[in-house]
C-alpha cells in the first residue's frame, strides 16, 4: 500500500540520520594519542630470478601473513574506529554505546606491528612451498598520525620432484598403498609443497577407508625428501609409515553383525526388546513401529561386506530423509579376533530415535496484502508421521480466512472469505507399477506424493470461485544439490459462480479474461529441476537454479468432444485447457564481510496456449508487482507491457496478467543488530502477452521490451529469528512503463509502497 506523508517523513529522517553518522565519523586523527600512529596497512612486492607458476595465488597466500589487519573503512571513513573513541568518554551516551557495540573497532597502532615477525612468516611460507633460501625485507613509512609498512620478498627458484616412491611399508599393506598411488596427482617436476603433501596423505586415507581399513589414520604416514642425488634443486620423495603404528590400523575390517534399533529411546528396557531377523539384519524394538521390509532399503550397510564410510554416511542421510526420525546415530564396535588374524570384525549398531508420531499445529495469522486486502486467517494441520508403519507421512489441513480491502472509493467495501481443505500423503518409496532395484537411486530413494485439496473463495460484489486439485508424483534428491520432482498426474477444476453484474461487465469488456475463467478443467503433468548451492552457507559464491515445465491437455484431448463447430472441446462436459509453460529461476549470492551479501535473481517464464485454448487459464498466468516481485508496484498492478488503466479502481486488477514474464532483482543485505537485518534493493520486471489484445493496448511483447520494464528501489528491515523471517520493505518506482515515453523516469517518494511479507524475496 502507498505510504503516508508521516511515513515519508520518518523514512527520510532515518536516511538523514545515516548520512549524519557517516559525516561525523570522518576525522579520527584528533583522538590518536601523541605517542602513537594509526596503522593503515601494508603492501607486498615480489621479485624472483625464475618464472613463478600461479604467481597471483602465491601472492594472495603471502598477503595473508601481513598482520595485523588495519582498521576498516567505509566510503573512506573510519566509522568503527570513530565510535570506539566516542565510547571512551566518561559519559558517551546511549546512542554512542549502541553504535560502538554494533560498529566499533579497537584501534590498530604502529606499536602493534612487528615487521620482523612478519618477515619470518613470509620466508617460512615460501619454504613450505618449496622456495628455499628466499629472503624478505621491510620498510616502515611514517607520517604525522599514520604509519604503513612495505614488505619485499626475493624468491629463489623452487625445488622440484624427480621421483615419488614407497619406502618401509610392510606387506600386504604395502600393496594396498601402492594401488592407491596409481591415482596420485603427483607428477615429475612438481614443486615441493607441504600443503600438497597433506592433501596426498588425506587422499590415501580415504582410499584405504573405502577398502575397509577402519582404524587407519593419515597421521601414520610420513613424507621424506632426499636431495643428495641432485645438484639442481631436485628431490626424491619417499612415503613411509611412522614407527609403532598399531597392527589394527593395517588390517581391513568386515561387518559381522548389523543391529537396527528402529524405535530407540535412552531409557528403554533392554529386556523387553524383541528381535526380528530380516535380510541379514537384526531389527530390535520394544513394540512394532517401523516394518523391517520398508526400512531395510534405506540401509546400505550389509553383513559380510567390508567397512565402507560412504555407505555409512549414505545410510544415515537416507534414514534422516524418511521424515519419521529426529536422530540417526550409527556406531561401530570392534569384535574380538585372534591376534594373528589379518581381518578385523565390526558390529554396526544403528540407533533411530523417532519423532512424535502425531502432531497438531494451529496457526493464527494476521494477513496484510499488497492488493489492499487485510484480515485474520486460522489454519489447523494434523500430521501422522508413520501412518501404516512404513514411514508414511499423512497430513490434513483446514484453513479459514477473512480479508477486507482497506482502500478508498468504490472498492472500499470489498471483502473476501476463503475456506480450504488440503490433504497430502508422502510415502518414502516409489509406488509405481514397475519395481525398481533398491540400488538404482544411489543417493536417495524417491518419495511418492499424493495430494488432494479443495478451496472456496468468495469475493463480495464480484464472484465466488470453487476449485479442487489432485496430484500424484515423485520427488527425489539426485545428490546433495540436485532435486527432481515430477507429477505425471495433476488435475485442477475451477468453477466461477455467483458473479455480480459489476464483475460480468468486467468479463464482457475483456473476452480474454472471460475465456481464462471458462476453462474449468486442467489435467496434465509438471516437472521441476532444482540445483541448490545455497546449502553451502559458508561459501563466498552461492548459486541456485530452478526450471519448471508444466504441460496440460494433451492426453485429455484424445477423449475430448466438440460441442459446437468452432467451439472448444470438452471432457465430461467441462471445457479443458491445453498449454505448455516453462519457468527459469536463477539466483546468485555473493557473501562478504560479516553477515553481508549481495543477492541477485533472474526470472523468465513463458506460457504457450494451443489446441483447445487461446489463452492460459487465469490461475496459470503470470503477474508482476508485490512483495516477492517488483516491490515498488502493487501486486498484479504492473503491466502487461505499457498498458495503463483508465481508472484507479482496484476492481479490475484481474487484467494485470500475461503469458510472458521477465524479472531481475539485486539486493544488498547487512546486519543491523542481533536478529534485525537491513537491505537495499533494486527490482526490475514486467509481464506481456504474446498475442495482441485490443482491451490491453501496449501489452504485447516486442523487441523493445527492455524499455517497458517497471523499475523500483528501496530499503528494508527483516526480523530473522533462526531462519523465520518477517520482512518489511519500502520501495519507490523510478521507471513506470504505463506512463508516456519520455515521462517514465520519475522518482517520487509519494509513490512509495510498503510491503509486509514472510521470508526473503529470493
Amino acid at each position: 500500500m502507498r505510504i503516508t506523508n508521516n511515513s515519508y517523513n520518518i523514512y527520510f529522517r532515518c536516511l538523514n540520520l545515516v548520512i549524519l553518522l557517516l559525516i561525523t565519523s570522518c576525522g579520527v586523527e584528533k583522538f590518536i594519542p601523541e605517542d602513537e600512529r594509526l596503522y593503515t596497512g601494508a603492501t607486498l612486492s615480489m621479485s624472483s630470478d625464475t618464472t613463478i607458476v600461479n604467481k597471483d595465488l602465491l601472492k594472495n597466500e603471502l598477503e595473508q601473513v601481513l598482520m595485523p589487519e588495519p582498521n576498516s573503512k567505509f566510503l573512506g571513513m573510519y566509522v568503527g574506529l570513530y565510535y570506539y573513541y566516542k565510547n571512551q568518554k566518561k559519559h558517551p551516551g546511549f546512542i554512542n554505546k549502541w553504535l560502538y557495540k554494533n560498529l566499533g573497532e579497537e584501534p590498530v597502532y604502529q606499536s602493534d606491528v612487528e615487521p620482523h615477525e612478519v618477515r619470518d612468516l613470509l620466508v617460512n611460507r615460501l619454504e613450505n612451498r618449496g622456495f628455499f633460501y628466499s629472503t624478505s625485507g621491510s620498510q616502515v613509512n611514517e607520517k604525522d598520525k599514520e604509519a604503513s609498512v612495505d614488505y619485499t620478498v626475493n624468491i629463489t627458484s623452487p625445488y622440484t620432484m624427480a621421483t615419488y616412491q614407497l619406502d618401509s611399508i610392510p606387506s600386504p599393506f604395502y600393496q594396498e598403498v601402492k594401488t592407491s598411488l596409481e591415482e596420485t596427482p603427483f607428477k615429475e617436476g612438481m614443486r615441493f609443497d607441504l600443503g600438497n603433501f597433506e592433501l596426498e596423505r588425506q587422499r590415501i586415507e580415504r582410499q584405504l577407508k573405502l577398502k575397509g581399513y577402519f582404524n587407519f589414520n593419515n597421521q601414520f604416514l610420513i613424507f621424506e625428501a632426499d636431495t643428495n642425488r641432485y645438484k639442481n634443486k631436485r628431490y626424491d620423495l619417499y612415503l613411509s609409515l611412522k614407527s609403532h603404528v598399531p597392527n589394527k590400523a593395517l588390517i581391513p575390517y568386515k561387518i559381522a553383525k548389523v543391529n537396527v534399533y528402529s524405535n530407540y529411546e535412552l531409557n528403554q528396557d533392554s529386556l523387553q526388546i524383541q528381535t526380528t531377523r530380516y535380510n541379514e539384519k537384526n531389527y530390535l524394538e520394544e513394540q512394532p513401529f517401523f516394518k523391517p521390509k520398508y526400512l531395510d532399503p534405506f540401509i546400505l550397510i550389509k553383513e559380510g561386506e567390508f567397512y565402507h564410510p560412504e555407505k555409512s554416511r549414505n545410510t544415515a542421510r537416507r534414514l534422516s530423509s524418511i521424515g519419521s526420525y529426529k536422530y540417526v546415530n550409527i556406531q561401530y564396535k570392534e569384535l574380538d579376533t585372534l591376534e594373528n588374524d589379518n581381518l578385523g570384525l565390526l558390529q554396526a549398531d544403528i540407533y533411530l530415535s523417532p519423532l512424535n508420531k502425531r502432531s497438531l499445529r494451529t496457526e493464527l495469522q494476521a494477513v496484510s496484502k499488497s492488493n489492499n486486502f487485510a484480515g485474520p486467517a486460522l489454519g489447523v494441520t494434523y500430521t501422522n508421521r508413520n501412518l501404516f508403519g512404513g514411514g508414511e507421512s499423512f497430513s490434513v489441513g483446514a484453513k479459514v480466512g477473512y480479508e477486507k480491502q482497506i482502500a478508498s472509493g468504490s472498492s472500499s467495501s470489498l471483502s473476501s472469505t476463503q475456506l480450504g481443505l488440503e490433504t497430502e500423503l508422502l510415502v518414502p518409496r516409489m509406488v509405481f507399477p514397475i519395481k525398481f532395484d533398491n540400488d538404482y537411486f544411489e543417493y536417495a530413494i524417491p518419495k511418492t506424493k499424493i495430494g488432494f485439496g479443495i478451496d472456496y473463495l468468495n469475493r463480495t460484489q464480484l464472484y465466488a470461485l470453487l476449485s479442487g486439485n489432485a496430484k500424484y508424483g515423485y520427488v527425489w534428491n539426485a545428490n546433495r544439490y540436485v532435486t527432481h520432482e515430477i507429477n505425471p498426474v495433476t488435475i485442477t477444476y475451477t468453477q466461477l459462480t455467483n458473479t455480480t453484474p459489476e464483475f460480468e461487465q468486467i468479463l464482457d469488456d475483456n473476452p480474454y479474461l472471460r475465456e481464462s475463467f471458462e476453462q474449468e478443467f486442467i489435467a496434465g503433468l509438471t516437472y521441476s529441476f532444482t540445483y541448490n548451492g545455497m546449502v553451502d552457507a559458508a561459501n563466498t559464491h552461492q548459486f541456485y537454479f530452478n526450471t519448471t515445465f508444466d504441460m496440460a491437455g494433451n492426453i485429455i484431448s484424445l477423449f475430448g468432444k466438440e460441442q459446437e463447430p468452432g467451439q472448444p472441446e470438452s471432457f465430461l462436459g467441462l471445457e479443458y485447457a491445453q498449454y505448455a509453460k516453462l519457468d527459469v529461476d536463477f539466483h546468485y549470492h555473493f557473501n562478504f564481510g560479516k553477515e553481508q551479501k549481495i543477492a541477485t535473481r533472474l526470472f523468465a517464464g513463458y506460457g504457450l496456449p494451443y489446441g483447445n485454448s487461446n489463452v492460459l487459464p487465469f490461475v496459470k498466468q503470470y503477474y508482476a508487482g508485490g512483495p516477492y516481485s517488483v516491490r515498488a508496484f502493487r501486486i498484479r498492478s504492473l503491466g502487461p507491457g505499457t498498458f495503463q488503466q483508465e481508472t484507479d479502481n482496484d476492481d479490475i486488477y484481474f487484467d494485470q496478467s500475461g503469458n510472458i514474464r521477465l524479472e531481475a532483482n539485486i539486493e544488498y543485505r547487512f546486519p543491523i543488530v542481533s536478529f534485525l537485518k537491513g537491505a537495499l534493493f533494486v527490482d526490475a520486471g514486467n509481464i506481456w502477452n504474446s498475442k495482441s489484445n485490443e482491451i490491453l493496448p501496449g501489452g504485447t511483447f516486442s523487441s523493445n521490451f527492455y524499455k517497458e520494464l517497471g523499475m523500483g528501489a528501496g530499503v528494508g528491515a527483516r526480523v530473522d529469528v533462526q531462519g523465520f523471517v518477517i520482512r518489511f520493505d519500502f520501495a519507490t518506482p523510478f521507471h513506470d512503463p504505463s506512463l508516456p515515453e519520455g515521462e517514465r523516469y520519475n522518482f517520487d517518494v509519494n509513490d512509495t509502497i510498503f510491503n509486509f511479507a514472510i521470508g526473503y524475496p529470493f
